[in-house]
């Protein structure tokens, strides 16, 4: 349920009002617009009604929403949700690039990507320490050592750093990472989500492989009821009945998250089609349809790379995929 403020009414109305409501047990998240303020009620609704809280001055219109998820829900904050990292903002019109390695394989190769990535505009660096593989007996990454050659990477080129948490046991390793990723396979981990929702962390949140965007909002809830509002969505493909591409890119979530949330989103054409050629179509179809930013895979040697090389761009060829990207963004944003 939804609360709208009306225009003009007085501090005193407001707070005494939202003292009552507390009162009655509701927690209350509040927007602010240019026009309008919105308390969103969280809690067991079911017991109030519209007329009830008609009965206070403050109160403009009342609105019950359905969906579960309340603090995700644009309906409780009308406004896009800008989340900022070290000074790069994402959302609300600020679009980024994120792009790195799959996995980090070495001091040598983490650094000599970064700096490529940093030449050719990206504004974050991905790396993968832990790596979830279907195999037990694929690569896993080089866990708190690939961490660390991460930083050391960060160090070297000034650029905030990506990377996935596995397991709540290891957030302690995370103390220096600037954005906490969330991997398609733990996005209803919900234990983790909960430990990552009491952090004060920015955490980049993947769709699952065949979840719905309602189960993605949900997940998002969880870490925004713990009280860490910070959290991008991605869309990075679901798996579909088509084999010609190791994914599915759902392009059509981009304008349906728009609508149902206020947070940023962000769309990975790497994994979703798991060819290297793709990603830059998907890349622009994916500005086109409104994406925050791209997660891109940048590998100095996509032929020896030890996890998805086949989707890995070259160096160079990042770099005149960046040139592109930067006059379709400037297009599509009237710039």
């Amino acid at each position: 349920m939804i609360v709208i403020v009306k225009q003009g009414a007085t501090k005193n109305s407001i707070e005494e009002l939202k003292q009552e409501l507390r009162q009655k047990g509701f927690d209350i998240h509040e927007s602010k617009g240019t026009t309008t303020t919105i308390l969103g009620l969280v809690g067991d609704t079911s017991s109030l009604t519209e007329d009830e809280l008609l009965t206070y001055d403050a109160v403009e219109a009342v609105r019950r929403i359905r969906e579960p998820y309340k603090l995700a829900n644009r309906n409780v904050h009308p406004q896009d949700t800008v989340v900022e990292v070290c000074g790069r903002k994402i959302g609300g019109g600020n679009f980024q690039v994120i792009a790195g390695p799959c996995s980090i394989e070495s001091e040598e190769q983490i650094t000599e990507v970064a700096k490529d990535v940093c030449a050719s505009g990206a504004g974050f660096l991905r790396g993968g320490a832990f790596k979830p593989r279907t195999s037990p007996y694929s690569f896993q990454g080089l866990h708190g050592d690939g961490l660390k050659l991460l930083l050391e990477a960060k160090k070297a080129t000034g650029l905030p750093v990506v990377t996935e948490i596995m397991s709540a046991a290891h957030l302690d390793l995370f103390e220096d990472v600037d954005v906490i990723q969330v991997g398609a396979r733990n996005m209803q981990n919900f234990e983790l989500l909960k430990v990552l929702g009491k952090t004060n962390k920015p955490i980049l949140l993947k769709r699952g492989l065949a979840n719905t965007l309602d189960e993605l909002l949900m997940s998002a809830e969880y870490i925004m009821a713990g009280g860490n509002e910070n959290v991008i969505l991605c869309e990075r493909g679901i798996r579909t009945f088509e084999t010609s591409t190791r994914n599915t890119l759902d392009i059509s979530a981009i304008p349906m998250l728009r609508k149902k949330t206020h947070l940023p989103i962000i769309v990975d054409p790497s994994h979703a089609a798991g060819i290297r050629h793709m990603v830059e179509p998907l890349s622009m179809a994916a500005i086109a349809v409104g994406a925050d930013g791209l997660m891109i895979e940048v590998h100095n040697n996509p032929s020896k790379a030890l996890c998805d090389g086949p989707q890995s761009l070259t160096p160079q060829a990042f770099d005149d995929l960046m040139k592109k990207i930067n006059k379709t963004v400037a297009f599509f944003q009237g710039n």
